[in-house]
């Protein structure tokens, strides 16, 4: 049985061992872009601190860590082109290899997708890395449609 709670400042270290499952990810097949950073705790302490963000962890039945997900209220301003909206992002999810395809990651995206109800969000909304196959196919599994799509070019 997965547990969500919020996390609490107490809980930085552990959200960055965590951090490390995706981080290493894209370290590895994007070194342009991503470095191998040990200075994750103060970043991540940050974000657990932020008013608009909120942090979830999930933890299995022992109540060992095995997963979390950090949902951002953003606001949209709209301009001459587009209408305001408020949404919930997600802004990183992660789930141990070892809880993987378990239900951790879609009871972390119910919890993204509460927060951002009781924020007054219409949606939520996440990017991922072309390179991350198994996260894309989770995406597309749980309901998520492409909305849009970034290009690079090396110059």
């Amino acid at each position: 049985m997965t547990t969500i709670r919020t996390a609490s400042p107490d809980d930085a270290a552990l959200l960055a061992g965590l951090n490390d499952l995706v981080h290493g990810l894209h370290v590895e097949h994007r070194p342009d872009l991503f470095v191998d950073s040990p200075e994750q705790e103060p970043h991540l302490a940050e974000r657990i601190a932020d008013p608009a963000v909120t942090v979830f962890i999930a933890e299995d039945a022992d109540g060992s860590a095995v997963g979390y997900a950090i949902a951002r209220i953003v606001h949209w301003p709209g301009n001459t082109f587009t209408t305001p909206d408020v949404v919930v992002s997600l802004d990183q999810l992660a789930v141990s290899p070892e809880a993987a395809r378990t239900g951790v990651g879609s009871a972390l995206l119910d919890a993204d997708r509460e927060a951002g109800r009781t924020a007054g969000c219409r949606r939520l909304v996440t990017s991922v890395w072309d390179f991350n196959s198994p996260a894309r196919a989770f995406y597309q599994a749980a309901g998520f449609r492409p909305m849009n799509q970034q290009l690079d070019q090396l110059l």
